[in-house]
């Protein structure tokens, strides 16, 4: 029997109001989604074209691609420590109005650095918006669909890259390219704007006002939001320092934070240069519209996955579903190197040929997208949420998906070079090898939250005998 002041939350069945946290929390994945595709699109029309102020060399091409990575490593750190200080409902809003704001203004771009300088602002948004809308919907959900619950959260990740992909192609058929590439910039704004209004108005969360504010009128009236009621009477939390925090999580953190970095190495690297590496397989597309709907087909056979993810979260648990994501990784990528023929030529190593149908290494290669997705892509997203104490909860999210996106950042800006002197075959190689340090981290250094209560998992009220640390 759950005895937990919050059983009352932690027992519902879903209800609308599960729905519409959802829908306000699930905003900003879409745009960072979109992102990601649409930003390769962009780079793909500037290369293409030439157009005048937006001309691009190696280096702005890697700026280019990172920049909104690299403040979102910002965001982050900013947002889950502002969380934990004065709490998700302060600066809930503030994220989605930095990251609309940014891609709007991204549209009216005069020239290449203004568009740096605005998806650096989005940026900042994007990454804000991770430890947030994760903690929120984690704290707000009952432990049985508590997975499936932050799982869809992100899986709006999959809705957002599906309509990138629209709309690059949409625009890039039908529009001039000076105009088409503003239409994808300006399109990633709507998403969150519809949400801001929204999320200003989500209660603060019961957990944090009981256990951080000690508010526990505001806690019972924050849980009649979902229509439960609490037993709070003689709630007793066990305070911690930052300090005390790293003491007794820095090995639950290695796992959050090194898996979830792995994991963005591989996959920014792979969803933003898609283009390229499409072309590397099935040889160079009649245009730019083509390549980006070659570009997608990955992407699209990832949408599947993550709603794979979501199905089966509460069921297998979160460990199987990232461990089993990397080794599939693993495998894909070793398979489709080792297809692929290589000539070394004065500009670097060209795929050549592969040793099955050429169509059939893409199909293999865009498989990975299916188990990143249904894998380390939105377990990584989960699980922090879920193993670290309220006070601190969006602190360790923050810190682990910062980690994540300083491994997107490292590989988005040298890619383009990789690609050139290492070729395809000896970067899948690599990304493999990661793959495999992803899933050894995961078996080491993660735990399963599958089924438990939050504060069963991190053992934070006084008198509840705390989980020893499966590292």
């Amino acid at each position: 029997m759950n005895r937990s002041p919050f059983s009352g939350i932690d027992s519902l069945k879903l209800t609308f109001n599960h729905i519409k946290i959802w829908y306000t929390s699930g905003m900003g994945f879409f745009t960072d989604a979109y992102d990601l595709f649409i930003i390769g699109a962009i780079i793909d029309i500037f290369k293409a074209y030439n157009l005048p102020g937006f001309q691009l060399n190696s280096f702005y091409e890697g700026i280019l691609a990172s920049s909104a990575i690299i403040t979102a490593v910002l965001g982050q750190i900013i947002f889950g420590i502002l969380g934990d200080k004065i709490g998700r409902k302060k600066v809930y809003g503030v994220e989605a109005s930095l990251l609309s704001a940014g891609a709007f203004l991204s549209a009216f771009s005069p020239n290449l650095l203004w568009l740096i300088i605005f998806r650096m602002i989005m940026g900042v948004g994007i990454g804000g918006d991770y430890p947030i809308s994760a903690t929120i919907m984690s704290e707000y959900a009952n432990v049985k669909d508590r997975g499936k619950l932050i799982s869809l959260v992100f899986a709006n990740q999959g809705i957002g890259t599906l309509v990138a992909v629209a709309v690059g192609a949409i625009s890039t058929y039908t529009l001039p390219p000076d105009i088409a590439w503003r239409v994808m910039a300006g399109v990633g704004a709507i998403p969150a704007a519809t949400v801001i209004y929204l999320r200003r108005k989500v209660p603060e969360t019961p957990r944090y006002a009981a256990l951080v504010k000690g508010d526990l009128k505001e806690a019972e009236k924050s849980a009649s939001f979902l229509g439960a009621k609490l037993n709070l009477s003689k709630i007793e939390v066990k305070k911690m320092s930052f300090s005390e925090f790293l003491d007794k999580y820095w090995k639950l953190l290695i796992g959050t934070a090194g898996t979830w970095l792995i994991l963005d190495m591989a996959y920014y690297g792979t969803g933003i240069y898609s283009g390229p590496i499409v072309s590397s397989i099935l040889g160079q597309p009649s245009s730019v519209g083509q390549e980006i709907v070659f570009a997608g087909i990955p992407f699209m056979v990832g949408f599947f996955g993550y709603f794979t993810a979501v199905a089966l979260m509460d069921k297998l648990g979160r460990k199987v579903i990232q461990t089993q994501g990397f080794v599939m990784m693993a495998i894909i990528y070793l398979i489709v190197s080792a297809v692929m023929i290589v000539t070394y030529t004065s500009k670097g190593p060209k795929v050549s040929g592969f040793l099955i149908p050429a169509e059939a290494a893409f199909m293999l290669y865009a498989l990975s997208f299916f188990f990143i997705d249904f894998g380390p892509n939105t377990t990584t997203f989960v699980i922090p949420a879920e193993v670290y104490p309220t006070s601190y909860r969006t602190t360790g999210h923050g810190i682990s998906a910062a980690a994540g996106k300083i491994g997107a950042a490292i590989t988005t800006y040298l890619f383009p070079t990789l690609l050139t002197i290492m070729g395809l075959k000896e970067l899948l190689i690599m990304l493999s090898l990661l793959s495999i340090l992803g899933a050894v981290i995961t078996i080491v250094f993660v735990k399963e939250p599958k089924m438990k209560s939050l504060e069963e998992l991190t053992g934070e009220l006084k008198g509840e005998k705390e989980e020893e640390e499966k590292a």
